[in-house]
């Protein structure tokens, strides 16, 4: 049986397949899980180009373009870091939608701005548009971490039905 994560990628997954589209991943405090929840379903390589887990900021800068000064001014946990994330994935992939997650999953690293459970996140596709979003999730490293790839999987459903106005 699989579990829910399974479930959305493979929802996810039929969704791009009608489609004919592809899907890039930018992962950072996930470290590679929604990659993991899509590569789990028979068949993903129809429609999963590839995942980027670029967990250091040196990583998002070589791997996926985000520039620096957007690094210094926002921080790594921010939207804009989150959008750079995910407009680089589809620069550097075949994909026409791309999902970037980047928070703190704890249990340290946070502070009073950005406490830990504030996890990132932006869609992107490849006609342009970029939708981001912010949210607080509690619990544990691994629930924050869970949560947050439910949160994406999810929001990436969401923006193929919506299509051009995004999330």
């Amino acid at each position: 049986m699989k579990n829910d994560l399974e479930q959305l990628a493979a929802q996810l997954g039929a969704a791009l397949l009608a489609r004919g589209e592809w899907l890039a991943a930018a992962e950072s405090c996930t470290g590679g899980w929604l990659a993991q929840s899509v590569t789990a379903i028979p068949g993903s390589s129809a429609w999963f180009d590839r995942g980027f887990v670029t967990y250091s900021n040196a990583a998002k800068t070589d791997m996926l373009g985000v520039p620096e000064t957007t690094l210094e001014r926002h921080g790594a946990v921010s939207e804009a870091t989150a959008r750079a994330m995910a407009q680089g994935a589809l620069a550097h992939s075949r994909a026409d939608w791309s999902v970037a997650i980047t928070g703190i999953a704890g249990p340290g690293g946070g502070s009073p701005e950005k406490p830990v459970g504030v996890v990132c996140f932006a869609w992107a596709t490849k006609d342009g548009g970029c939708a981001a979003q912010t949210r607080h999730f509690d619990g544990d490293r691994a629930a924050v971490r869970e949560q947050s790839v439910r949160h994406a999987l999810q929001g990436l459903i969401n923006s193929l039905e919506a299509g051009p106005a995004m999330v």
